[in-house]
């Protein structure tokens, strides 16, 4: 190609890698001469000769969850402003597609992958042995090994019932929760807080009203809160998830319930679709930008460090961050 255009090999390289300071009519030589004789690139091979591939793994549980796909839209648009591309793996919600996930991620040539952990055990997660960098999503226990992004699901669960005491409830149903508050899973997690917000309230919590699922989404909640309403007094439902919550508001309105007069509610999360409830979904904000923004600037310091290949010794301590939740008061709450 560098014969036919009358140019260097160098020269080449430069017009098709887009550099600056060459002359228009040079560049416009050079890709005539790619036109004419079908020349295309070979991105394995340039990966291969750059050390990089300019992709992110992530690895989510579930594509349709709505907080997973806006904070999947958040990391793409701070990975694509970097002139990388985000590359989406669904693991589902248990160890074995979470594990598969992982070891299909191991074979691809990412430069760095972003793990959102929900089932994977201590073991297993001190058993990954990623040659890339790599950041931990979630509320399981990790290795001090990796850097781990994290949202306090306890103190958020506390602040929304707190909120609903405050707003005058007192049977405060948790849908979603989970009697065993031994596991560090978002169900069990959530439950803690609801139940601490009823302590630090001098109240005792009401554990009849501890609904265990074994789904969390809409119809899930919109069938729960129908079955509970059957069986239990209740003022108020704290849905673990926003997800979660939709359905519960159209199962109140299938009973004539009216929220926030007869029913409040709270949710968790602050997706984009709970401000367009009927009424507007109270909830807890999980701060899904400062999550993207933190989780993409711990990885891009760990991949400065591998393409400095700096030695163990001389790279960041692994980091645990936490995200203060915040409550977003709308009109499923009196108190808003």
């Amino acid at each position: 190609m560098a014969r036919v255009a009358g140019v260097s090999t160098a020269t080449v390289s430069n017009a098709l890698n887009g550099r600056p300071g060459m002359a228009e009519e040079t560049r416009a030589r050079i890709l005539a001469a790619v036109d004419e004789l079908g020349y295309q690139i070979n991105p394995t091979a340039r990966s291969l000769r750059a050390g990089r591939t300019d992709a992110i793994g992530l690895l989510v549980p579930e594509l349709d969850r709505p907080f997973f796909g806006q904070l999947a839209t958040r990391l793409a648009d701070g990975v694509e402003a970097t002139g990388r591309h985000l590359v989406l793996q669904r693991s589902g919600s248990n160890r074995e597609g979470e594990l598969a996930a992982v070891a299909y991620a191991r074979l691809r040539m990412y430069d760095g992958v972003i793990v959102t952990v929900v089932d994977l055990d201590l073991d297993d997660l001190e058993r990954l042995n990623f040659a890339t960098p790599v950041v931990l999503v979630g509320e399981r226990v990790v290795p001090r090994t990796f850097d781990h992004v994290m949202m306090d699901n306890v103190g958020g669960a506390r602040l929304a019932t707190a909120h609903l005491i405050e707003c005058g409830a007192r049977r405060i149903a948790i849908l979603g929760g989970s009697r065993d508050e031994s596991h560090a899973r978002m169900p069990s997690l959530r439950t803690r807080g609801w139940r601490e917000a009823h302590e630090d309230a001098g109240l005792v919590p009401p554990e009849e009203l501890i609904v265990e699922l074994d789904a969390i989404d809409p119809a899930t909640g919109r069938r729960a809160v129908r079955e509970l309403a059957r069986e239990h007094d209740f003022d108020a439902v704290f849905a673990v998830t926003d997800f979660l919550a939709l359905g519960v508001l159209r199962g109140l309105a299938d009973l004539n319930l009216s929220v926030p007069q007869q029913v409040q509610v709270v949710g968790f999360d602050d997706v984009d679709e709970s401000e367009f409830t009927v009424p507007s979904l109270t909830t807890i904000g999980s701060g899904r930008t400062v999550i993207a923004s933190t989780i993409l600037g711990l990885l891009e310091t760990r991949m400065r460090e591998q393409a400095q290949r700096l030695a163990p010794g001389d790279r960041a301590e692994p980091v645990e961050v936490t995200i203060t939740p915040e409550l977003v008061r709308r009109g499923s709450t009196r108190g808003h």
